[in-house]
């Protein structure tokens, strides 16, 4: 006896129907940005890693105003004021050495291996560990400014411009890192990328209008405090926290900002596409 099998009416409603996969733009943000919460969870659950970017501006600060107050501006509390921006600007610029330490531990822990086996764009781990990294820059501002209160410190332009100037710091430290993410793609121990950064951060801190006037500086190093990136970072945030002219410092520092990005992103993408 032979058995009928009923075909399906529709045999193409019975075929699974694919899922639609993300436009590329929105699926690298997706996941870019559950790499950034993995990012969060790590700093959370390693509070010490945080000390570069909490204590560091208080001891600057501390060091500083009371050591060299009175000898560099003649009223420590005079010099705070001027000091303050120029502290910020070197500590979150500094601070952004860490992400490349970070991510050249992770690769040599074979971490980046995993993230390769994983369904997501080569380049989400990168942007996730930067976008990360907010948390940190966000606590430096805080930090400076709130400590800079308890020693006198005291903002003398409006609550949006005040705003503005650390925005402005933080914008700035998030385009820098991606210059220790590619140092970190490049070289092959942790120690060395702190130690290249620190060597490249270290002539912008002290050969820039952070800790003195740049007026009082030898003509032939004025010209490179002219074109220094922190010089324009600290005018910018001097003018929005103290209302000091802006001239074009704030504009020149969007353009610093803009131009880490465009040179550094692609080359850490593309030395982080050959490392894994």
């Amino acid at each position: 006896m032979t058995t009928l099998v009923r075909e399906p009416r529709n045999s193409a409603s019975a075929q699974p129907v694919a899922a639609r996969p993300h436009p590329r733009p929105l699926r690298l943000l997706r996941h870019s940005l559950a790499l950034t919460k993995r990012s969060l969870i790590k700093t959370w659950r390693t509070p010490e890693a945080l000390i570069d970017v909490s204590l560091q501006p208080v001891l600057f600060l501390v060091i500083f105003v009371y050591v060299f107050g009175g000898a560099v501006a003649g009223s420590t509390h005079d010099y705070l004021q001027f000091l303050l921006p120029g502290i910020l600007a070197q500590t979150i610029a500094t601070g952004c050495i860490a992400i490349g330490v970070n991510l050249n531990t992770d690769l040599a822990k074979g971490i980046f291996d995993r993230f390769r086996s994983l369904p997501v764009p080569r380049s989400a781990p990168l942007l996730g560990a930067v976008l990360g990294d907010i948390v940190r820059y966000a606590i430096v501002t805080v930090v400076t400014v709130g400590f800079g209160y308890v020693m006198g410190f005291r903002i003398t332009t409006d609550p949006l411009r005040a705003l503005a100037g650390g925005l402005l710091a933080i914008l700035f430290a998030l385009c820098l890192s991606w210059l220790p993410v590619f140092v970190a793609m490049k070289v092959r121990t942790p120690g060395a990328v702190q130690g290249l950064m620190f060597a490249l951060i270290m002539p912008l801190s002290f050969a820039s209008n952070v800790f003195v006037d740049a007026s009082t500086l030898p003509g032939w190093m004025q010209e490179f405090v002219k074109v220094n990136p922190l010089t324009h970072l600290v005018g910018a945030v001097r003018g929005l926290f103290l209302g000091t002219p802006l001239g074009g410092h704030v504009w020149w520092t969007l353009a610093w900002c803009a131009g880490f990005v465009v040179v550094f992103m692609p080359m850490a993408l593309g030395a982080y596409r050959k490392k894994v």
